[in-house]
């Protein structure tokens, strides 16, 4: 497994690359919206015409599928919207109060390795949680960043329960990543339950308000952006759009 040195040595841009531009929307946007967007993102950073991109924003509430996504694991399809993606992975939730960060990366400028990307990218939200006193884990068997949760019962083989706080999908096209990540910050949590999340039915799923941290959107943005900017490098503000 990479240590976090080989993942901070590996992710960086070749010397020379201009910063990543990083974007918040703060308002809700449509997935459809969003969707078109990454698409006009890739195809623009892979012909060299605009710099990397990090986009922050929330989505109302719907699911989304991925490419390995077994239909029974829509136990709600009439709940909220759903969308397939050319994404990894299965069903996942995004809402309000989940912070979802689509990560636009030219991995030729870094290192053309989707697992080094990927584990890149769980350190990122190791991180980031790390720098508010919540200790994230990854799983060999499962993919996003997991917390213990010893208050809970055990489970039935004698393990300490644990809960999903974070996610990962990601694509590429020409070495150019889409799709990224999301962070449970203050979603309503009952909102999973019209899915098996990433079909997975052993664990269950947490935010860090339900942590106990009182935190806003905002905080995390903060912790995120010192984050990425350790694993990935210099990032540089874009104005903020409003989509929706």
């Amino acid at each position: 497994m990479l240590t976090r040195t080989d993942i901070q040595t590996e992710m960086l841009a070749i010397p020379g690359s201009p910063p990543v531009r990083w974007r918040i929307s703060d308002a809700p946007v449509p997935y459809e919206q969003a969707s078109q967007e990454m698409e006009r993102e890739v195809a623009a950073i892979a012909d060299g015409k605009a710099n990397e991109l990090v986009w922050l924003l929330e989505h109302p509430p719907l699911y989304t599928a991925g490419t390995s996504a077994n239909s029974a694991d829509l136990i709600q399809p009439d709940r909220f919207p759903v969308y397939a993606t050319g994404r990894g992975g299965e069903y996942t939730y995004h809402g309000p109060g989940q912070r979802v960060v689509y990560v636009m990366l030219d991995l030729k400028r870094r290192k053309q390795d989707v697992r080094a990307y990927v584990a890149a990218l769980e350190d990122v939200i190791i991180r980031t949680l790390d720098k508010m006193n919540v200790r994230g884990e990854r799983r060999e068997d499962r993919v996003g960043v997991w917390v213990r949760r010893p208050e809970k019962p055990l489970l039935p083989d004698g393990a300490v329960s644990e809960d999903k706080i974070a996610a990962l999908g990601i694509r590429l096209r020409k070495w150019v990543s889409f799709h990224g990540l999301s962070i449970n910050v203050d979603p309503d949590l009952s909102h999973f339950t019209g899915i098996v999340p990433c079909g997975i039915t052993k664990y269950g799923v947490t935010s860090l308000v339900d942590l106990g941290l009182p935190v806003m959107i905002e905080d995390v943005d903060i912790f995120l952006r010192q984050a990425f900017e350790e694993v990935f490098g210099a990032t540089e503000n874009e104005a903020v759009r409003h989509m929706g």
